[in-house]
């Protein structure tokens, strides 16, 4: 099957846009992490489960709060408690940095799509797979926090505190993750039609000088 430009190009915008939509929508829900305590709400009248993104906590009741410093002994954090907010501020730069890498990658494609330049293409495929190294660090940096902060909140309460209570990633996490993927696959695309074009022009110059 030969390889177009045309059809590279619709590659190209379909998985960048399915890239930019789901970060943008997994960046701004609030259903990363989800902890469910119906099984111990028997005999509450106000349930406690939450749920969680990264920059706020919300109840079943659509109460939200922003996350704050977990741990309330002033400075005197433990190694575990300093690694947790580190990787806490950690992700919350990576993330919304990918969606500045990735905003600029499909200006910069769009413009190289538009002048089929061969450095320009390939530039952007090189952007957008630096971009989507970014947002699966950062991925990977939010669920080693909340694997951390778990074995940390079983440090300070016990496990019976946790009994009955369901601990789970959400669906924001299952965008983010979609974002990643289609952001590589972009990236990929373009760096086929960056040696695409490449050896359309060759061709042509082949064709120009048959001599040479």
């Amino acid at each position: 099957m030969k390889l177009t430009l045309g059809g590279l190009a619709v590659s190209v915008a379909s998985f960048g846009v399915l890239s930019f939509v789901c970060l943008i929508l997994a960046i701004g829900t609030d259903f990363w992490y989800i902890i469910d305590t119906s099984k111990r709400d028997t005999n509450s009248s106000v349930p406690l489960s939450s749920h969680s993104g990264l920059w706020r906590t919300c109840n079943l009741q659509n109460q939200c709060w922003p996350f704050m410093n977990p741990f309330r002994n002033g400075r005197n954090f433990t190694d575990s408690q300093r690694q947790i907010l580190n990787m806490q501020g950690a992700f919350m730069v990576l993330l919304p940095l990918s969606v500045i890498v990735l905003f600029v990658g499909g200006m910069l494609g769009v413009i190289s799509m538009l002048a089929r330049a061969h450095p320009l293409l390939l530039a952007t495929g090189l952007l957008l797979m630096c971009g989507a190294a970014v947002t699966l660090t950062g991925i990977c940096v939010y669920v080693a926090y909340s694997a951390a902060a778990f074995r940390e909140a079983v440090c300070i309460s016990g496990h019976k505190t946790l009994e009955n209570i369901s601990i789970y990633f959400g669906w924001s996490l299952v965008l983010a993750a979609i974002s990643c993927f289609s952001e590589l696959l972009t990236a990929i695309a373009f760096l086929v039609a960056s040696a695409r074009v490449g050896q359309l022009t060759q061709q042509e110059d082949d064709d120009c000088y048959p001599g040479e």
